[in-house]
């Protein structure tokens, strides 16, 4: 993985004791909030609905074991002793004292970290999908490109106030796991007629108040031309992008509103400067960062020690039926470890659980670690043989549910538990639905489902591309929950449906089971999923089980 050039920690220690400057200019009253704000921003720190919030950049989200642990000690010594994992592959600290922020982002300059760009109106966090390296199917890393994103963009002069927020990601892989087609810009690495590599750049996508699938700005770039290629896109939506409503300034408005044919036109006549601009050295950067993410030497062992306990032990071989994923090493698999036990918060972990994965990832996973969109955490390669081991490790720890794509893996945002902006609670509908369907035993029959849940409008839950989400909302000062169907994250990113009118706090739980039971009585088989069953049935057999007394009235 990669580690910072001389240059990267300079800036990086520069920027910290800046903004250490910044927040004792805050604090004796020389900063109003209105003029702390932008700066605080600028280095992610949040002012949320009870205390402040740190926002910590996992770069594609990728850690190493020092890494881990060091946000154990951040978690234990300057906050609760917990984090959370978010949908950016990021990772928030939710009560720091705004005294001790300038002493969390030294201590994070220790092993390589920072919180920049994490917020703001400029390119975010990078992100890729958390399998990367390891999974069967890839073409190539997406890692080095996303790093080589991370560099270009930190800093960049040009694109610091953009109109609003802008995100990338990038996968490797036929299948997205990196949700693509709801970035900014999306980069999906594929292979060229000559079979050489390059991108498919999407542009566009996004999610909040209005959805919208991205699209093909390019269906095959040189890996070349990618840096020159950003910089254009990127530079023509600085000059074409809204600036008059913050709700119309995303990429995806500028793109709706003048259609994908004139945005395109505009970026391909500035791509013809920027291309000239470009004299190389971009591509010298990526060789050395590409040296940086060689795979680990994989070893070649018997798995006999894996298979035995498969055969003897059904809580293990539960397990592994749901948390394991095929490598593409022979005698390897990619761990999804779930950071959604039954009645836990999506996306916390404490700092022992922290210094567990460290450990783990230390000993039994050539020292990586992956964080998940979904908000789980990931050893992406780890022998057959070490399964065992690492089974009885993570039970210990609370960390061995066996629920990875079922209907207890659960994205929530943290909803109004602590956001400032959110309408309505996120965290307890995702605990209720988890305990619920493990009480009446229906989650292994179920089987896979995604339930994504956003306590507001700005969908940080992807509600949207859940095959069931949901959406809070504040209706007269009362919790109201909305339900989408038929939502997809994939390369065949859907963005679902409203079912109907919302339900009420109460009521959520119970239209949730109405629903599921009707799809079990619905579907094809024991394998048709609820998305498949959905796609083949319509939506209003579904509607029906969550709206009876409607269905009732109509069939009178």
């Amino acid at each position: 993985m990669y580690k910072y050039s001389d240059f990267d920690e300079a800036f990086v220690r520069q920027r910290n004791a800046q903004f250490r400057a910044q927040v004792e200019r805050r604090i004796d009253g020389s900063l109003t909030e209105d003029e702390f704000k932008p700066l605080r921003l600028m280095n992610g720190l949040y002012l949320q609905l009870h205390a402040y919030m740190l926002r910590v950049a996992v770069p594609y989200g990728t850690l190493n074991p020092d890494q881990m642990r060091q946000l154990a000690m951040i978690a234990e010594r300057w906050d609760k002793g917990y984090g959370h994992f978010t949908t950016r592959q990021n990772i928030q600290f939710n009560w720091p004292k705004l005294t001790d922020v300038p002493d969390m982002l030294d201590a994070l300059g220790d092993v390589q970290m920072h919180a920049i760009q994490t917020s703001g109106n400029t390119i975010r966090n990078v992100t890729a999908d958390h399998f990367a390296g390891a999974a069967a199917d890839e073409i190539e890393d997406p890692r080095p490109t996303a790093e080589l994103i991370r560099q270009w963009s930190t800093d960049h002069p040009e694109f610091q106030f953009l109109p609003r927020k802008f995100k990338i990601g990038v996968a490797g892989s036929p299948h997205d796991r990196a949700v693509t087609k709801a970035h900014d810009i999306g980069l999906r690495i594929v292979r060229g007629g000559s079979g050489q590599t390059g991108y498919e750049v999407l542009v566009g996508g996004g999610l909040g108040r209005t959805p919208m699938v991205g699209q093909v700005i390019r269906p095959f770039l040189k890996k070349t031309d990618l840096l020159p290629y950003l910089e254009a896109i990127i530079s023509t939506y600085n000059l074409m992008g809204r600036r008059d409503n913050k709700f119309k300034a995303r990429i995806k408005i500028t793109v709706f509103e003048n259609g994908i044919e004139k945005f395109r036109d505009a970026v391909e006549e500035r791509f013809k400067v920027t291309r000239q601009e470009f004299s190389g050295v971009d591509q010298e950067v990526l060789r050395d960062i590409e040296a940086q993410f060689a795979a680990p030497a994989f070893r070649n062992a018997p798995d006999d020690a894996y298979l035995a306990a498969r055969n003897s032990d059904p809580v293990f071989r539960s397990w592994t039926d749901t948390n394991l994923t095929e490598h593409r090493a022979p005698g390897y698999a990619i761990v999804t470890v779930s950071l959604k036990a039954h009645g836990a918060t999506p996306g916390d972990a404490t700092a022992d659980q922290m210094r567990l994965l460290a450990d783990l990832a230390e000993t039994y996973g050539h020292g990586e670690l992956r964080i998940s969109h979904e908000q789980n955490v990931v050893l992406p390669h780890v022998h057959k043989s070490d399964l065992p081991a690492i089974h009885a490790a993570l039970k210990a720890e609370g960390l061995a549910t066996a629920n990875i794509g079922l209907v207890s893996d659960i994205i929530a945002c943290p909803g109004m538990d602590y956001c400032a902006l959110a309408t309505a609670r996120s965290i307890p509908v995702a605990q209720e639905i988890a305990t619920h369907f493990k009480a009446i035993g229906l989650e292994e029959e179920i089987g896979q489902l995604k339930i994504k849940i956003s306590g507001c409008i700005n969908a940080c839950g992807h509600h949207h591309v859940g095959h069931i989400g949901i959406l809070g909302l504040d209706r007269a000062g009362v919790e109201n929950y909305q339900i989408t169907l038929g939502g997809d994250h994939t390369e065949n990113l859907t963005l679902g449906e409203r079912a109907g009118p919302g339900f009420a706090y109460d009521e959520i739980v119970p239209a949730i089971e109405r629903l599921l039971r009707a799809y079990l009585d619905l579907r094809k088989g024991t394998t048709e999923t609820f998305l498949d069953a959905y796609r083949r049935l319509g939506a209003e057999p579904f509607k029906a089980a969550l709206y009876p007394a409607e269905a009732e009235r109509d069939a009178a």
